[in-house]
């Protein structure tokens, strides 16, 4: 595999996790990683803090927050052993009738080979469009 299919892949598993419900795993992929957010200061640094960023996630009874993020414009660029990467992403829900888009915006995210494997060290959320959250996530 080619490093900038390593890294779309690892975007790619984030939104397969989270869709999944494995807010455990979502939390792994960043435990080298800061996580920020164009909305606030707010730093988090490594697994538990990352973990904590999802503990507001609603899980129904299937186990999954019954969303499917549609991660579109992947644009990976690669320099010896650091990346950057930007992605659009758009979620989308199902609770009651119908199906919602409840959010879009981009991730700004960097990378660093370490032990010839990718990780992330750097997500930046920026959230842009507002659906109803309140399914999605607790206040």
């Amino acid at each position: 595999m080619s490093d900038v299919s390593e890294i779309t892949a690892l975007i790619h598993e984030y939104a397969f996790r989270l869709d999944a419900g494995d807010l455990d795993g979502v939390a792994v992929l960043f435990a080298n990683a800061e996580l920020r957010s164009t909305r606030h200061d707010r730093v988090r640094r490594g697994t538990a803090e990352a973990r904590a960023l999802y503990d507001s996630v609603v899980l129904y009874d299937d186990g999954t927050p019954r969303t499917m993020h549609q991660l579109t414009n992947v644009t990976v660029e690669v320099t010896g052993e650091r990346a950057t990467a930007r992605t659009y992403f758009a979620v989308l829900q199902v609770t009651g009738p119908g199906l919602h888009p409840i959010l879009a915006g981009e991730y700004r995210d960097r990378f660093a080979l370490v032990d010839g494997r990718w990780q992330f060290t750097e997500r930046v959320f920026d959230p842009k469009l507002f659906g109803d959250l309140s399914a999605h996530m607790r206040a």
